[in-house]
């Protein structure tokens, strides 16, 4: 057992939305932290089936609990017509929820209720050197820092299973590429461009796809938070200066670099 530094003295005010990659271990951290609340798991098939037929039964569920009473839905990205109840509870009972996913991209573009910015937006991350005692950054580099990738000592197939497994659920399952191959070649490529200067048409002639699609592909693993990219380095723009400087190219996607967790 791992102790997370991230908090969530928020929740004694705000809901929150708890987002992370795969694994980071978001499930295990809210039975940690909120061992008295109301868990609701929507990977489990019957818990699933009930809210996804009927998800107003939200209300009959959690109208019979103290108000006090936090409210866990995790992997909330799975029926987003429940955002809809959780507004409601939210806005009529005074709920306080935290409701975790692995995406955020079937929510937001599939035009999910949000929330009207009622609850916070946090994020999990892998394992951190100061989670991990006697870290050893070797064994990181070669095993990753998902939990259970860390602590065995063979992770090559647990991490394989990993990938086909964010290939076949979160990718094909969601239809968010039309060519799996390519995608997965994409991954391949993109992953030795970790800490490294993004150029799109590079990664696009190696993949055999135009760079508006290599862009698309960045977004997906930003939105499924397998990725993220940091913006360069820029000086401070003075206001009565309306010039920029010839090496000042600080929106092109080829100046950022690329993080994978």
């Amino acid at each position: 057992m791992y102790n997370r530094v991230l908090q969530f003295d928020v929740i004694e005010e705000d809901s929150v939305f708890l987002f992370g990659a795969r694994q980071t271990g978001k499930s295990t951290l809210l039975q940690q932290r909120f061992p008295n609340a109301m868990y609701i798991d929507l990977l489990k098939s019957e818990i699933y089936e009930r809210y996804r037929r009927a998800p107003q039964l939200l209300r009959t569920d959690v109208g019979l609990l103290p108000k006090d009473r936090v409210i866990i839905i995790d992997e909330v990205q799975k029926i987003p017509a429940l955002l809809d109840e959780v507004h409601w509870l939210m806005v009529n009972e005074e709920r306080r929820f935290v409701l975790s996913g692995s995406s955020a991209r079937k929510l937001k573009r599939g035009g999910a209720n949000m929330l009207g910015g009622r609850a916070v937006s946090m994020r999990l991350f892998p394992l951190v050197s100061a989670e991990i005692p006697d870290f050893d950054l070797v064994k990181a580099c070669n095993h990753g820092l998902l939990p259970r990738h860390y602590e065995i000592k063979e992770p090559n197939r647990r991490l394989k299973s990993y990938v086909g497994d964010y290939l076949r659920e979160e990718i094909s399952a969601e239809a968010l590429v039309r060519n799996l191959a390519v995608f997965s070649r994409f991954l391949e490529i993109a992953a030795f461009c970790d800490g490294e200067m993004l150029n799109y048409n590079n990664i696009a002639s190696d993949c055999g796809v135009s760079a508006p699609t290599i862009k698309e592909y960045f977004s997906i693993l930003e939105e499924t938070y397998i990725g993220y990219t940091i913006p360069p380095f820029t000086k401070t723009k003075k206001v009565h200066d309306t010039a920029v400087h010839k090496d000042q190219k600080t929106d092109s996607p080829a100046n950022a670099q690329v993080l994978f967790v």
